[in-house]
């Protein structure tokens, strides 16, 4: 199992997870190379591993390690050389009146009642409706790194849409992002574009959106924020050099 070379990285070990179903390829198994011990992922270590492809759920740090599958493509968007579309700067045009707010990772009751909601709209029948306050704490506030939950809310104080991020030495790495699936003005996209402009004011380069699979619909929203670039073989290379 090849490992990330990096001296930041020397102390730690690899180690691949047992098959499990794939989230995304019907039909297909998936295995991860996880980091370990989780103690020693600082935020340092975090970031040079982001840049070899690795992200983060909770504490854990891992990467697709599948066998005979390379679907997953690990995807950064150069904000500084961003150049949104029309129906990005229209989603940016219509959610202007929300309101946002940096907060540790907290336990909130609304949060909570909002992912339950996107959870259930979005991803029904796929284990996560099923999630309980323990687990949707472990899965999005447990992190040893440089983490935020940003929220969206109108004036009236309605909650909207929740972000959670880590802060890089490089970028800004978006974890997960839950919204009121029954709001108007595409929360999804425009909550991409101000992650975008947020890494610009704090005069970072890359936005990592995780991983990129050409194959699944679910993905799709990614490769079109431009320009932007994906992981192929430990280099980063632009997206339009790259065939898939």
């Amino acid at each position: 199992m090849s490992r990330p070379n990096d001296p930041h990285c020397h102390s730690l070990q690899f180690y691949a997870t047992a098959p499990y179903p794939c989230s995304y390829l019907e039909g297909l198994s998936a295995r991860s190379q996880v980091a370990a011990p989780n103690h020693l992922v600082d935020a340092p270590v975090y970031s040079r591993l982001v840049e070899q492809g690795f992200r983060r759920s909770g504490a854990f740090t891992y990467r697709p390690h599948c066998d005979g599958c390379q679907a997953c493509k690990p995807i950064r968007v150069d904000v500084n050389r961003f150049q949104a579309t029309r129906s990005q700067r229209r989603a940016w045009q219509a959610n202007q009146h929300l309101q946002a707010t940096t907060l540790p990772l907290v336990f909130d009751a609304d949060h909570f009642r909002l992912y339950q909601h996107y959870i259930t709209s979005r991803h029904a029948n796929a284990g996560m409706d099923e999630d309980s306050e323990a687990q949707y704490t472990q899965f999005l506030l447990s992190s040893r790194v440089d983490s935020a939950l940003i929220e969206f809310r109108t004036p009236e104080g309605l909650l909207q849409m929740v972000s959670i991020i880590d802060i890089l030495d490089t970028g800004v790495s978006a974890v997960y992002t839950f919204f009121d699936p029954d709001a108007q003005g595409s929360l999804g996209t425009y909550g991409i574009v101000w992650l975008i402009r947020h890494c610009q004011a704090l005069g970072l380069p890359w936005l990592y959106l995780g991983y990129w699979i050409p194959e699944s619909r679910k993905m799709a929203y990614k490769s079109l924020f431009r320009p932007h670039q994906i992981l192929v073989n430990g280099i980063w290379v632009s997206a339009s050099t790259h065939a898939p």
